[in-house]
């Protein structure tokens, strides 16, 4: 078993999944618009919050030149530094105990992807109940190590890792500490489209790292989540916003709170409808048996009378003879004298 438990929350298969809503920088800059979100996340159902920890500082240098400037123009950041970007979208550190309370106090666990030791160690400070490692930093092994140690549950991104990557992740996660991990399959595009999100990989990760498995869902609307709950995932992370039309570095790939709400409905219903292979009649089926097809006589009869197409037909209710008899009691006779309306049954025949 590889089931366990963040906070309150149980983790696995066994339970509902396990949704995350990721506030990332769609606050603007504003801590009255984070707890805003707060309160939207509980509302919507989520079972915990998400943040990222990290200054512009501690993520990359203060450059607007060669590959500190993001030029792609299909990129959502193009035209900006990546120190501006990670200025504008980082969640300043004195925010972060009031939105856990927040949290905490709607019911929703919370914690954190740091993004590097003094995160960690401000995390730790707060006593955050687990750590969320982004695919950026997938191959970060020290980082990973320094987290693992810390013994809490650890749920790391695939984005863009290869097998081997991955490989050498999950050791270093095992052997620095780490007992509770997920993996979450994720694409690392922002937004990612549902050809490219390759789900499937889901049920393959299980197998091949023997840990609780997820989704990190950058993709628009709540189908590619719902498809992934069918496959194993019992972890879904969605970013998550107030307004997309409100503007956010992460806004345009983020879900409102009708969506949230509907993310958490609708795996809920995939996780309930996997079940178990079954055939046969359910016990919440037995009722409906009545209304298959069954034979029946369809005009009065009188005794020795021969059945035939004319007086007897497979209808609704069920409570006759199988349809599958019908051959046989064309070559027989009625017993006794049989009213329209009747069900068939051997002791009719004669």
């Amino acid at each position: 078993m590889t089931s366990f438990k963040i906070g309150n929350r149980s983790i696995g298969a066994d339970a509902p999944p396990f949704i995350i809503a990721e506030m990332s920088g769609n606050h603007n800059q504003s801590l009255e618009v984070a707890l805003q979100i707060v309160d939207a996340a509980a509302k919507a159902g989520a079972h915990a919050l998400k943040l990222q920890t990290y200054t512009a500082e501690t993520m990359t240098l203060d450059l607007s030149e060669g590959e500190f400037f993001i030029k792609d123009p299909n990129s959502l950041w193009a035209g900006t530094s990546l120190y501006a970007l990670y200025e504008k979208a980082h969640t300043p550190w004195e925010w972060h105990a009031p939105i856990f309370a927040r949290a905490k106090e709607l019911g929703m666990l919370a914690f954190s992807t740091p993004f590097d030791d003094s995160a960690v160690d401000f995390l730790e400070s707060l006593d955050v109940p687990a750590y969320k490692i982004a695919s950026f930093e997938n191959t970060d092994l020290p980082l990973i190590r320094r987290v693992a140690a810390t013994g809490k549950p650890l749920i790391i991104s695939t984005g863009m890792a290869s097998i081997a990557e991955l490989d050498e992740t999950v050791r270093a996660a095992r052997e620095a500490g780490c007992k509770d991990l997920v993996l979450l399959k994720c694409t690392s595009t922002y937004p990612a489209t549902p050809a490219n999100s390759n789900v499937r990989t889901i049920a393959h990760l299980r197998e091949l790292f023997g840990c609780e498995v997820g989704l990190s869902d950058h993709s628009m609307g709540v189908g590619v989540s719902v498809a992934a709950v069918a496959l194993g995932a019992t972890v879904v992370e969605k970013h998550f916003t107030l307004d997309r039309s409100a503007g956010g570095v992460d806004a345009s790939f983020s879900l409102e709170p009708a969506e949230l709400a509907s993310l958490v409905i609708e795996t809920e219903r995939a996780w309930q409808a996997m079940g178990q292979v079954h055939y046969g009649v359910t016990e919440a089926e037995q009722k409906s048996l009545v209304y298959r097809r069954s034979l029946y006589v369809t005009q009065d009869m009188v005794a020795g009378e021969a059945f035939s197409s004319a007086n007897v037909r497979a209808i609704r209710p069920g409570l006759g003879l199988a349809p599958k008899h019908a051959q046989t009691l064309l070559e027989r006779r009625a017993r006794h004298a049989i009213k329209r309306g009747t069900p068939l049954d051997w002791s009719l025949v004669e």
